[in-house]
């Protein structure tokens, strides 16, 4: 814990905690339709990735061989620690880069604080956790913008580049194909948990401050196509957007997936984000569950911070949970 972190619980100023609060999938799916492409860049198919299967990141190709990679992601706090949520709320941002097979090379804070009502020491805390993060991962901090806000946010707008002809797509899974998670699951429910009772779980700090950056690399050495990361519309909502994208049916081994110590006896008790249920309920029309009971559909639509990649192909040291197949009546099968 940081030294004034005991002084202000940051997660009881956030009406929901990180990936959580994110907008609902399908209504923001309708609130964005026709809005995104259009330009010069789109028309003249520069724009690669940006579009309307809501890529991680925006891809441009530029000239040299080269194409920049843009994306940006804030969220409110996961843990009361200042520090620690600047460096997940860091890492999350920087995972779309990596998704996407990028670089991240420069980063804008992005960062909302209630003045009044929280010592400006713990903003630089979480400023500081981000920095460090970003130091990691070979990424310049290049100042940024602050609000005014009742309500902690904190994240980073990531400039990277990547090679155009190497890229890591939602619409490049083909049937035949393996898939892996490179991270367990559970973050979210373990913290709700965190938010509710006060409880520290240092491995979900652990597992999402880790940067994907090994994944995706490994990914794009293996010849990977396709691929996403796992953050707040959960494993299976970000699977469904891969699955439609690509036009195939994504096939989960539930007994194959990974989660976090304490993530089942959380949801038992009760402890699982709305963000978690909305995620459910969006996916559950296009899903065969066959028999798979309540508790294991929530863990599956879990919503993450910082998640794992999901990768359409192998890669050593990562288990293989399911397959894509050719397309069925549903999106999803869940066995």
């Amino acid at each position: 814990m940081t030294r004034l972190a005991p002084a202000a619980r940051l997660t009881q100023y956030a009406h929901g905690g990180g990936c959580a609060s994110k907008i609902p999938p399908a209504e923001l799916e309708r609130v964005v339709a026709g809005l995104t492409g259009g330009g010069p860049a789109d028309r003249d198919g520069e724009l690669l990735a940006g579009g309307q299967d809501g890529d991680d990141a925006a891809v441009l190709r530029m000239d040299g061989g080269r194409a920049v990679v843009s994306t940006a992601d804030f969220s409110t706090p996961v843990v009361d620690d200042a520090y620690d949520w600047g460096r997940i709320a860091a890492a999350n941002a920087l995972s779309d880069v990596y998704a996407i097979g990028g670089e991240p090379l420069m980063a804008l804070n992005l960062l909302g604080w209630p003045v009044d009502a929280l010592p400006a020491e713990l903003a630089r805390e979480v400023l500081r956790g981000g920095r460090d993060v970003a130091a990691l991962a070979g990424c310049a901090i290049a100042g940024g913008h602050s609000v005014d806000d009742p309500e902690p946010k904190y994240g980073l707008a990531v400039t990277g580049v990547a090679d155009p002809d190497r890229l890591l797509r939602l619409d490049a899974g083909r049937p035949g194909v393996p898939l892996t998670l490179t991270k367990p699951l559970g973050v979210g429910v373990l913290n709700a948990r965190h938010k509710a009772t006060g409880e520290v779980f240092a491995h979900a700090v652990d597992t999402m401050t880790a940067l994907n950056a090994a994944a995706g690399l490994a990914a794009l050495e293996r010849g990977v196509a396709c691929a996403t990361d796992v953050t707040g519309f959960g494993l299976l909502g970000h699977l469904y957007k891969l699955a439609r994208a690509s036009g195939v049916t994504a096939v989960v081994d539930a007994s194959a997936v990974e989660y976090l110590d304490g993530a089942r006896s959380a949801v038992r008790h009760g402890f699982v984000p709305g963000g978690t249920r909305r995620n459910l309920s969006w996916v559950s029309p296009h899903t065969d569950f066959r028999r798979i009971a309540e508790e294991e559909r929530l863990l599956l639509a879990d919503a993450q911070v910082s998640g794992g990649l999901l990768i359409a192909g192998e890669i050593s040291g990562a288990p293989v949970i399911g397959e894509l197949v050719a397309r069925q009546r549903r999106a999803l099968i869940v066995r």
